[in-house]
């Protein structure tokens, strides 16, 4: 039998690039798996995000909207959409269309061949260099830190529902797959790892480094650290 996957988009003043988007993850979605949802979240947008959210939603039915009344960030959006998640595997695609169609769909075949699916940038080039180097530092201080070889941690990991949900996310931050990933790993749980392409912006900017973002997920890896080493606390 085909698999059923739900699908969490988190979408902050992304009125230029929501519907992209979504159409891109209904074409990765086509006809490999039995049913599905997409989540999205509409994060107390500024801009005509909401509203365009729910035009798509009501031309068709397994979208759902959930429209935030405050900011409240990627990890807050993800933790919530697990926690409503119907089906057997999870996906979170960010609202800013900057995941190549193509890569969404190799990224979606994966599914099946290991437990947790971890896509990686192979084109991390079109990232301005500050960005690019930070990243890399920031994986490979992660890799130090817990001994894993992970090419990217920030990426569109898939898991499956039943073992994501046995762990507790703690942070809202933008490491809360970082704290997903350590904990499931580390507990034995199978992964492949997956290259994908992303585009060029033409909308928007980053909100991954914002001083708010920065300090939540260090102090989120600090605390990630005492938990697996001091307190020896895997879920």
């Amino acid at each position: 039998m085909k698999p059923t996957i739900s699908v969490i988009i988190p979408a902050l003043n992304e009125e230029n690039n929501i519907t992209s988007t979504i159409e891109n993850v209904l074409l990765a979605i086509g006809d490999k798996f039995s049913d599905y949802e997409i989540i999205v979240f509409n994060d107390c947008s500024s801009d005509k995000t909401g509203d365009i959210i729910e035009e798509l939603a009501a031309t068709n039915k397994k979208i759902k909207v959930i429209n935030n009344k405050n900011t409240m960030g990627f990890g807050y959006n993800y933790r919530k959409g697990v926690e409503l998640s119907s089906y057997e595997y999870i996906s979170m695609i960010p609202g800013d269309n900057e995941i190549s169609p193509d890569s969404i769909k190799d990224i979606y075949s994966a599914i099946g061949k290991a437990d947790i699916v971890v896509p990686y940038t192979v084109n991390y080039w079109i990232r301005p260099l500050l960005r690019q180097w930070i990243s890399r530092l920031f994986t490979k201080t992660l890799n130090l830190l817990f001994n894993l070889r992970l090419n990217y941690y920030n990426g569109p990991v898939i898991h499956k529902r039943e073992i994501i949900k046995s762990i507790c996310i703690t942070t809202n931050s933008f490491a809360f797959q970082v704290e997903a990933l350590v904990k499931l790993i580390k507990s034995d749980h199978s992964f492949i790892q997956v290259g994908m392409f992303l585009k060029e912006k033409k909308y928007g900017k980053s909100k991954a480094f914002r001083i708010k973002n920065i300090i939540g997920v260090l102090k989120t890896v600090i605390i990630l650290f005492l938990d697996i080493y001091l307190f020896k606390k895997l879920k």
